[in-house]
């Protein structure tokens, strides 16, 4: 049972090429040779260490967006039926969530435009 779960896990990872909170290298978008190490090819790939580093930087404001959500609900949770202090919290989620789904979209816009430069 464990074994099969651990299989699976890591034909994810085989497959996707990601983990769980696994953070791009600065290299992510550079062509690499036989030995794994990044080449540089031309003034593009100034681009493309560029975009890897804002990528990195998109996904911990992700992180930071999820974090202010859960301390929102914890804010929501013992406002104790105070409504200003509810609505903080609310207007604390809602902002975070906004937030967080302007880093996801950034981050895939980042992806996507990174790749197709590289396959220029």
């Amino acid at each position: 049972m464990i074994n099969s779960l651990i299989l699976r896990i890591s034909s994810l990872h085989y497959y996707f090429g990601v983990g769980f909170l696994n953070f791009p290298t600065w290299y992510e978008f550079l062509p690499v040779n036989s030995t794994n190490s990044p080449e540089f090819t031309g003034i593009n790939d100034v681009w493309l260490i560029v975009a890897a580093i804002i990528d990195i930087l998109l996904r911990i404001a992700a992180i930071i967006a999820i974090v202010v959500v859960i301390y929102g609900g914890i804010e929501f949770i013992t406002s104790s039926g105070e409504p200003e202090k509810a609505a903080a919290a609310r207007s604390r989620i809602i902002n975070a969530l906004i937030g967080l789904v302007i880093a996801v979209t950034a981050a895939t816009m980042v992806a996507f435009i990174a790749s197709r430069f590289n396959a220029s």
